[in-house]
């Protein structure tokens, strides 16, 4: 593993100044980069299998909430239709006014039934609630050893950088290759603490 600061820019052409200053202090070329990061929530969660996008899944029987979904509002409209004919029944209407006494107990039974169903079922959809802490902008990452991460950092700090952080990850060819935008970064304690 790597160990890698960070800070971020608001702009592509800050965050290439902060890096040229980084070359102008020592840091070579193959040490530094820069790139986008989405703002929170906008980071794909849930990649798509490679024959998603060309067969996908079709089943057959309906989910198990569709069927409750169902009983409950049968239930609801059979209920509302009996109470319906009984209650114009007992007031010995003519026929006409009993079967649409029917249909309208059927309606609001339905009804009754959907909202009995939608408060008893445990909820389908769950608000998204993204936890992330890192801020989008421009991340100016800088493969370090211990000797020159403070020095890394603070020159990142003077050209403007925010949130500034310390991580370790993979270093390859130039890039931060297992950087991921839904963790958490960890700020780097020591550079505030110089400031102080």
């Amino acid at each position: 593993m790597s160990l890698i600061v960070a800070g971020r820019f608001t702009t592509f052409p800050a965050a290439e100044a902060a890096a040229q200053t980084l070359f102008d202090n020592g840091f070579v070329a193959e040490d530094v980069t820069l790139f986008f990061v989405n703002p929170r929530g906008q980071h794909a969660r849930h990649p798509l299998p490679e024959h998603a996008a060309v067969a996908p899944t079709i089943s057959a029987a309906p989910p198990p909430t569709l069927h409750l979904h169902h009983h409950a509002m049968t239930f609801g409209a059979a209920a509302g239709a009996v109470i319906g004919v009984a209650v114009f029944t007992a007031f010995a209407a003519s026929v006409p006014v009993v079967v649409i006494a029917a249909g309208v107990g059927a309606y609001l039974g339905s009804l009754v039934g959907k909202l009995v169903q939608a408060r008893s079922a445990p909820q389908e959809h769950h608000d998204i609630v993204h936890h992330e802490l890192r801020n989008s902008g421009v991340l100016v990452a800088v493969h370090v050893c211990p000797e020159n991460q403070m020095e890394a950092a603070r020159i990142l700090r003077e050209t403007g950088g925010a949130d500034i952080e310390r991580a370790t990850g993979r270093w390859q060819q130039g890039k931060w290759a297992d950087f991921d935008p839904r963790a958490t970064p960890v700020p780097l304690t020591e550079l505030s603490q110089q400031r102080a």
